[in-house]
């Protein structure tokens, strides 16, 4: 290493050294004054992890100001600039609640909502947080109709609501995987249910007739008889629904197997 970086290393490090130090004596400082507009300054600059640490204080020393919704929307913005959803969303809830009336209170609302969203997991997590998601961006909505960021919101719900769906969809794959048709039939059929305009609808009533079939093969011959037709309407039923079906030529072989089937029964009764 020559001079003239080793030169550079040490300034920068001093540099670093002397910031630090500014920095903790300004943190214990009594100036409020200071303290609120180096944190601004900090939140300008990009800098939310000192502007967090500085608001911080500076909330309880301001409250009940004309200061302290300045703070608390920044503060808010901080958490969300680091990336701290959760914490994001309670501020701006917080600050949503707190200053009904402020120009701020419509985009403090959103941003709630938003971080709530920004916070919900893959699909193949638990969804309690999704779900929540989905409430706090139509609370959203019902709260700020005429908003201009309603149709965000809405967009951000099917986002969302597509997320349970797939995890509804993967659960009942899952089931039918494991050659559990029983359950593999109830979580199809809950996936229509609960969404039934969802884009797995076909992919949904494919598997449950295939699967109702299989169930049937399985059964008990008491049992078969019943299966077995509810196989062969399971068939008409995705027929009627997607007649131009790519799977429809499978689910008619199927079909014609579960007849066969049926005939067999009640020849033997």
């Amino acid at each position: 290493m020559n001079r003239k970086s080793i030169f550079l290393l040490i300034s920068g490090l001093f540099i670093v050294i002397t910031s630090c130090s500014k920095y903790q004596k300004l943190l214990k400082s009594t100036d409020n004054e200071e303290k609120y507009e180096r944190a601004i300054a900090y939140y300008e600059e990009k800098d939310f992890y000192r502007a967090i640490q500085l608001f911080d204080q500076l909330q309880a020393i301001y409250r009940g100001t004309e200061r302290a919704e300045k703070i608390a929307f920044y503060y808010a913005y901080a958490h969300y600039e680091q990336r701290d959803y959760i914490l994001a969303s309670y501020y701006f809830k917080q600050f949503a609640r707190n200053y009904p009336n402020s120009k701020n209170a419509e985009e403090a609302a959103f941003m709630g909502a938003y971080c709530s969203y920004l916070d919900s997991p893959p699909s193949s997590l638990d969804q309690v947080v999704t779900l929540d998601a989905i409430k706090d961006l139509q609370l959203f909505i019902n709260q700020y109709p005429s908003s201009e960021r309603v149709g965000q919101a809405n967009e951000l719900i099917d986002e969302l609501r597509l997320k349970l769906e797939t995890k509804a969809l993967n659960i009942a794959t899952l089931y039918y995987k494991m050659e559990d048709y029983k359950a593999a039939i109830i979580n199809f059929e809950n996936l229509i249910k609960d969404y039934p305009d969802t884009r797995y609808r076909e992919m949904a009533m494919y598997h449950i007739a295939k699967a109702y079939f299989s169930y049937a093969q399985k059964s008990i011959e008491s049992k078969k008889e019943e299966r077995f037709q509810h196989t062969y309407d399971a068939v008409d039923n995705f027929a009627s629904n997607f007649p131009e079906s790519s799977y429809l030529k499978e689910l008619r072989s199927i079909q014609k197997n579960a007849l066969k089937e049926l005939n067999n029964l009640s020849d033997l009764q």
